[in-house]
């Protein structure tokens, strides 16, 4: 199967900038029965060849900031790691279902609980970056008991063109964001530009964040892809 990538977005009007950095994606197959009752029923769960697909994704958020306003140090720059997987809305519009979202830090969270309707959670985290291995660090706080991730990924060389069609994009190409505000389905566009793919080795993981968001425990090894850093605008959610 292929697809054709989705072109980005114009955000005219962002409520949110920021940078994504050391992004690595770890990808699962898991049957669309597993992912289904964790779906609102006003999605469809997307599949690709057959099966539904599940992604552990850590990254550092950087220059978070509002637009016309400067990065706060402290504030603006923490490492999160979020749970997704790929759904489509009745229009026929792809995007994502975030299962959870882990960050480092309190307000970022309330923040995206209170303002985004997302399933946020305060956690310790850390990210080292040492020459071409990343390793994130991650044992969740609050609220819920305390899921982890400790992953170690080492990054290769960018997918040539060639390597960009069918599943890498299906996965990657993704720029609206799903959630459920006061009972209604609503959606946020994101945009950047196409992310500049690497190829990635896991080195190691021991992670229950999959189990926590309501998932069988991973029975095979993920497909991998990295991403150094990317510029990122936010939209405003819509009913």
């Amino acid at each position: 199967m292929t697809m054709r990538a989705p072109s980005p977005p114009r955000v005219a009007w962002p409520v949110m900038c920021l940078r994504w950095s050391a992004q690595a994606f770890l990808h699962w197959r898991y049957p669309a029965a597993a992912v289904r009752p964790l779906v609102p029923a006003s999605l469809t769960v997307e599949t690709f060849d057959g099966t539904a697909w599940v992604s552990l994704v850590p990254f550092l958020m950087e220059g978070v900031r509002l637009p016309g306003t400067p990065a706060l140090p402290w504030l603006s720059r923490f490492p999160e790691v979020n749970v997704r997987t790929y759904v489509r809305d009745e229009r026929g519009r792809g995007g994502i279902w975030l299962l959870s979202l882990d960050a480092a830090r309190l307000p970022a969270v309330l923040a995206g609980r209170a303002g985004y309707w997302l399933p946020f959670h305060w956690s310790r985290m850390s990210l080292r970056v040492d020459g071409a291995r990343c390793r994130y660090r991650c044992r969740r706080r609050w609220p819920g008991p305390g899921a982890r991730c400790d992953a170690e990924v080492e990054v290769g060389p960018r997918l040539e063109e060639s390597e960009r069609d069918g599943l890498p994009d299906f996965l990657t190409a993704r720029y609206r964001l799903f959630t459920v505000v006061a009972g209604g389905l609503a959606t946020a566009e994101v945009e950047h530009p196409p992310l500049p793919l690497r190829h990635a080795r896991l080195v190691a993981l021991e992670q229950d964040l999959l189990q926590a968001a309501g998932l069988p425990a991973p029975d095979h090894a993920p497909l991998l892809h990295a991403c150094p850093d990317v510029p990122v605008r936010v939209g405003m959610w819509s009913r």
